[in-house]
C-alpha cells in the first residue's frame, strides 16, 4: 500500500514538474543563475525582484518579499536562494489550506465557477477521471444552461469518462437542473456530484447572483453542500484573471482554485499572485490535454519545480 501511494505522489510531481517547464526554462531559470555567484549584493535584490514582477508573481506578492529577505541580512547567496524557496512555498500554503479527507457522506457535492474559456468543462471531466480512479462513482450536471454548446460539450466528456451527465435543454432553469442531478444521485448511489456552472451571462451581476441560488440550492438538498466549490483559472491570462477571480470570490464562498494551461504559459508565478492576494488554496493544476493530465497541487514540489 505505501509503495502504491510512493508512486502515485511521484507521478504526480512529474505531472506538477512536466507543467512548469516554460516557467523554469525562462523567468525562474534566471532567478536560479542568480545564486550562482557567492556575495550578496543589492543588485541581487534589485534583480530578483524584476524577475519576480516579469514572472507574474505581482507587485503586492514581490515587494514585501524582497522587503523580508533583505531584513534577514544574509551573506551568502544559497542562502537567500533558501529563504527565497521556503517564503514561496509559505506563500502557497495560506492559512485554513487543509484538504478535507476522509468524508462519509453519501454524496458529496462539488461546484465548479469560472469565466468561459477557462477550461472549466474539461477540468470537471479530469475531475471526474481522477476520483473515478479512486473508486468513486461519479455524475455530471450540466448547469450552464446558458450555453448550448456546454452541454453538448459536458455530455461528450461524460461518455468519454464513463460517468452520466444530468441536463436539460439550453436556456432551462439552472437550480432545476442541479435539483434534478440531485435526486439522480440518490437514486443511483453516486459518490460524487460535480457542477459546471454558467461563466458568463449578460451582466456581471446576473451571472453572481445566479451562482448564490446554486449555493442555496445544493445547500437545501445536500447537509453542508456544496461541500468544495471550486474556482477555474487558467493560468495564461495572468494578472487579468486574478481581477476576474475577486469577482467570483464575491458571489461564492471558494474553497480552491483549479490552475489550468500552466503548462501554456512562462508565467507559472502567477500562482503566487492567487494564493497571496486570494488567500485560497491552488487545489488541482491541470498539466496538458488528455483526460489524466491532472496534478493534486503540492506547495512544496511546485516551488522545488521552478528552481530544479
Amino acid at each position: 500500500m505505501f509503495g502504491l501511494f510512493g508512486k502515485k505522489k511521484e507521478e504526480n510531481k512529474e505531472k506538477l514538474d512536466q507543467s512548469l517547464s516554460k516557467t523554469r526554462d525562462s523567468v525562474f531559470g534566471r532567478i536560479k543563475n542568480l545564486f550562482v555567484a557567492s556575495d550578496v549584493t543589492p543588485a541581487l535584490y534589485e534583480e530578483l525582484e524584476a524577475l519576480l514582477l516579469q514572472g507574474d508573481v505581482g507587485v503586492k506578492t514581490t515587494l514585501p518579499l524582497i522587503e523580508q529577505l533583505e531584513k534577514l541580512q544574509l551573506k551568502r547567496a544559497d542562502e537567500v536562494r533558501g529563504a527565497l524557496k521556503s517564503r514561496l512555498v509559505q506563500i502557497l500554503s495560506p492559512s485554513g489550506a487543509a484538504r478535507r479527507n476522509g468524508d462519509t457522506r453519501l454524496l458529496t457535492v462539488y461546484l465548479l465557477i469560472g469565466v468561459n474559456g477557462s477550461g472549466k468543462t474539461t477540468s470537471i471531466a479530469k475531475l471526474a477521471r481522477y476520483y473515478q480512479q479512486q473508486g468513486q462513482k461519479v455524475a455530471l450536471a450540466a448547469a450552464d444552461t446558458f450555453r448550448a454548446a456546454a452541454i453538448d460539450q459536458l455530455q461528450v466528456w461524460g461518455q468519454r469518462v464513463g460517468v452520466d451527465v444530468i441536463a436539460q435543454r439550453p436556456g432551462s432553469d439552472p437550480g432545476a437542473v442541479i435539483y434534478d442531478s440531485i435526486v439522480f444521485s440518490f437514486a443511483h448511489k453516486v459518490n460524487l456530484l460535480l457542477i459546471d456552472t454558467a461563466g458568463r451571462l449578460t451582466t456581471k451581476f446576473n451571472l453572481m447572483q445566479e451562482l448564490k441560488k446554486m449555493h442555496d440550492i445544493c445547500a437545501k438538498q445536500v447537509h453542508q453542500a456544496p461541500h468544495e466549490t471550486f474556482l477555474v483559472l487558467d493560468a495564461t491570462t495572468g494578472q487579468n484573471g486574478l481581477s476576474q477571480a475577486k469577482n467570483f470570490t464575491e458571489a461564492a464562498k471558494v474553497t480552491g482554485i483549479i490552475l489550468t494551461k500552466l503548462d501554456g504559459t512562462a508565467k507559472g508565478g502567477i500562482a503566487f499572485a492567487i494564493s497571496k492576494e486570494l488567500g485560497i488554496p491552488i487545489r488541482f493544476v491541470t498539466t496538458g490535454e488528455q483526460l489524466d493530465d491532472l496534478a493534486e497541487f503540492d506547495a512544496q514540489d511546485f516551488v522545488d519545480g521552478l528552481f530544479e
